[in-house]
This record gives C-alpha cells, structure tokens and sequence, in this order.
C-alpha cells in the first residue's frame, strides 16, 4: 500500500468513468430541471385565480434564484485544474490559483447568499405573516428551489471534473 495515501480503502474505479461522468451531469440537469419547476409552479399558482390569499410571488422572491443562478455560473466556469496551487504569493504563474480560488468562494458565497435569501423571505414573507398551506407553498418553494439549484451546481461541477483514463493534460 501507498504511503501517499490518506484513507486505507482505494478509490472505486467506476467512480472514474465516462458513464458516471455523464450520469452527473445529467442529475444535475435534473435537479436543476425540478428546482427551476418548483419556483415556476409557485410563481404561476400565486397569480392564479385558485390562490385565495393575499400573498403573491414578486421579484423579491426571485431574488435568491438570481444570486444562486449566478453562483451556478461562477463555480461551472472554473476548472479544477487550476486550483491546484501552492502558493499564495502575487508572483509566479500569475497567482492563478490564488485567483481561482477567490472566485471559487465568490461561487459558493453567492449560493450560499442564495439559500439564506430564499429562507430569509420564506420565513419573513410568508411565516411571521401568518401564510396557511397553500400560499405558505410559495416560501417552501423558494427555498426548495435554491437548494435544488446548490446541489445541482455540486454535482454538476464533480462530475465535470472527474479525471479518466481518456483525458489528457497537456503542458509544458
């Protein structure tokens, strides 16, 4: 056994094909698919004549959508490659790493600013106001919606940077 190794279990091989590969991506499809229905169906039951309350969706509540959308777009433009990095100086190779990294968490931030905000406006919009079950559907939509979307950003982005045996790194 390797003493480079941290865990005693070797990694599965199945874990490194082109087939799992592409089953994440396209679960992440998937969820992001159920998460942007679920905002949908909320927003278009709220201006519905079968919404007998007083509460609707509006922009506020898609607020956090946009802040975990751009979240989404962030951390899936980034390679994993260059994260790979010692160094946290300015100089040599251009700080990419560095770089990488800060836009990285700017990512996972704004996802993370995108869950809070959906839980900040189910809870002060419709919780403390009283909202019963079907107009309480839009909050829990909201925050259901931008989790779906953090998941699907995490598979989304593992699952596009798996390593197998057809990819080849070329440099000099």
């Amino acid at each position: 056994m390797s003493d480079s190794r941290l865990f005693r279990f070797p990694k599965p091989a199945w874990l490194n094909s082109a087939t799992t590969r592409s089953a994440g991506v396209y679960a992440a499809g998937a969820l992001f698919a159920i998460a942007l229905f679920l905002q949908i169906d909320a927003a278009t039951f709220s201006k519905s004549h079968l919404n007998g309350s007083v509460f609707n969706v509006t922009f506020i509540d898609w607020i956090p959508g946009i802040f975990s959308l751009l979240g989404l777009l962030i951390i899936n433009s980034i390679d994993k490659t260059r994260l790979s990095g010692d160094s946290f100086s300015y100089s040599g190779d251009d700080g990419v790493a560095w770089k990488a990294r800060v836009v990285l968490f700017m990512g996972f931030a704004a996802m993370a600013g995108g869950l809070a905000g959906g839980v900040t406006v189910c809870v002060l919009k419709y919780v403390v106001k009283g909202a019963e079950w079907p107009a309480l559907w839009f909050g829990i939509a909201c925050v259901v919606g931008n989790a779906g979307v953090m998941m699907s950003t995490v598979v989304l982005w593992i699952s596009q940077n798996m390593e197998d045996d057809y990819t080849y790194n070329l440099a000099l």
